[in-house]
């Protein structure tokens, strides 16, 4: 069963949308060029082709969405917003492989395991995700200081405690 499909625009005869059925969200129509191509996919996860919901620009919070499977999203966050330190180390090796030419125009966010209690969420801050030019790619961060399991609610962890 197909889970995305386009939609035609009658003007120029070239794909104008796509539609994703989401189990999660529902009908969702994506512009085209929002589509997200993952040439050597995610950790652990099956697919090439996602794309990112937000409610609005402001959300602290997207989720990146398979347009192959309608059961998977994936939280993300922009590290920056709970990490201001945070940095992404990268053999130059590995940028040039993936096609990183300038850090200016790639868009960065780590996974989001979320929790029942606030105290409990984290990010991962070892395995980022660098989106450029329609392209993302997970990576592994040479930074000594980017965990697997970062809390992103530090105060209310020591609140709590």
């Amino acid at each position: 069963m197909s889970t995305f499909s386009h939609t035609i625009n009658p003007h120029n005869g070239g794909p104008m949308t796509v539609v994703l059925q989401s189990s999660r969200f529902g009908r969702i129509e994506i512009p085209s060029d929002a589509v997200l191509d993952f040439p050597t996919g995610l950790i652990g996860l099956a697919g090439t082709r996602y794309a990112l919901l937000a409610r609005s620009e402001e959300s602290a919070f997207v989720w990146l969405h398979s347009l192959d499977d309608p059961d998977l999203a994936v939280p993300l966050t922009n590290p920056w917003r709970f990490f201001p330190t945070y940095e992404v180390e990268l053999a130059d090796e590995e940028a040039q492989r993936i096609g990183i030419t300038d850090a200016e125009a790639t868009s960065v966010y780590v996974t989001v395991r979320a929790a029942e209690a606030l105290e409990d969420f984290c990010a991962n801050l070892r395995a980022p995700i660098l989106i450029a030019d329609g392209h993302g790619h997970q990576v592994i961060n040479q930074s000594p200081d980017a965990p697997v399991r970062a809390p992103l609610f530090e105060k209310a962890a020591e609140q709590a405690a």
